[in-house]
């Protein structure tokens, strides 16, 4: 019985021991890149980004309710939805200036063309 019961009290120290800490670190991360991706121009029309604010809202009431697993998980997809955001707006940027190069080239073979 002694025996049994000593291995009980181990067992719950050890499922204490193994209980998820809070991710205060991952939400700060998850703000620090949601504060990226506003920098260079994503908004809430922005699907990624709009999608990572609701994830971190749903890990900050995780987090009050002390699921520090489930808060983790949302604030980790959060955090790379919101870098997928600032690499989707990033890229369209990159695509509209590479129009507008191609444009450029084009007006300048025309004037080339004229020359000649």
């Amino acid at each position: 019985m002694i025996k049994h019961l000593s291995c009980m009290l181990m067992l719950s120290v050890m499922v204490g021991c193994a209980s998820d800490p809070a991710p205060t670190e991952q939400l700060r991360l998850t703000e620090q890149a949601l504060t990226q991706a506003r920098s260079v121009g994503a908004s809430e029309q922005t699907p990624a980004l709009a999608l990572a604010e609701d994830e971190l809202a749903a890990a900050v009431v995780a987090m009050k309710d002390e699921d520090y697993r489930q808060a983790r998980r949302l604030a980790e997809k959060a955090e790379l939805d919101a870098r997928l955001a600032e690499a989707s707006v990033l890229n369209d940027k990159s695509q509209q200036e590479l129009a507008e190069l191609a444009r450029r080239i084009a007006r300048l073979r025309e004037q080339l063309g004229d020359l000649q």
